[in-house]
């Protein structure tokens, strides 16, 4: 129940990345049954590949508790954390981490690597899954459905501005629509 609660919190900072244009990734940070850190994707609005959810949280519970060391918190995340936050989570000494959705693309909890329980590290963390699953993955879903519909009325207006001229494909937007047209996660 505990856990349900918390990562509706961490729901609603997904919301906020979401509502900035951001793939929609929420975090919080509980120590002592307190919730003393929030974050969420901020990499396109902040200009900065250091934008991601956990990353905003960790330095803010780092400034709450005065260390870098995080070993009596649990993290509530609502996507699987990518290998940078992976490895930021074990530096910080999370004890517990507990997820709502998997990243089949980029996951460093089980789903293409598993970071957080690397034996051979001198930290491992306890991995909880599967909280408020189904809740994650539509947030997840519905923002990828609106970026794949953008992207396709995107490319409607280059073609009709740019007849006779040529059509301009931005190669972001190419990778982007092959990385994730296909993945059953993002439909």
């Amino acid at each position: 129940m505990e856990d349900e609660r918390y990562m509706e919190e961490a729901l609603r900072q997904a919301r906020k990345a979401f509502d900035l244009g951001e793939v929609p990734v929420g975090c919080v940070i509980v120590y002592k049954d307190k919730i003393i850190a929030r974050g969420y994707n901020c990499r396109n609005h902040k200009k900065t590949s250091l934008g991601h959810a956990e990353i905003t949280a960790i330095r803010q519970a780092c400034k709450k508790i005065g260390d870098w060391r995080l070993e009596e918190c649990t993290m509530y995340i609502t996507l699987e954390p990518c290998p940078m936050c992976a490895g930021a989570i074990i530096q910080a000494r999370i004890p517990r981490v507990v997820l709502g959705a998997m990243n089949p693309r980029a996951g460093c909890a089980g789903s293409i690597l598993n970071i957080l329980q690397e034996e051979r590290f001198n930290h491992q963390v306890e991995v909880t899954g599967d909280i408020l699953l189904e809740e994650c993955q539509e947030l997840l879903k519905e923002f990828f459905r609106r970026l794949r519909k953008s992207n396709k009325e995107k490319k409607l207006e280059a073609g009709e501005a740019g007849k006779g001229q040529g059509r301009k494909i931005n190669f972001l937007t190419r990778l982007r629509q092959k990385r994730y047209n296909n993945h059953p996660m993002f439909f």
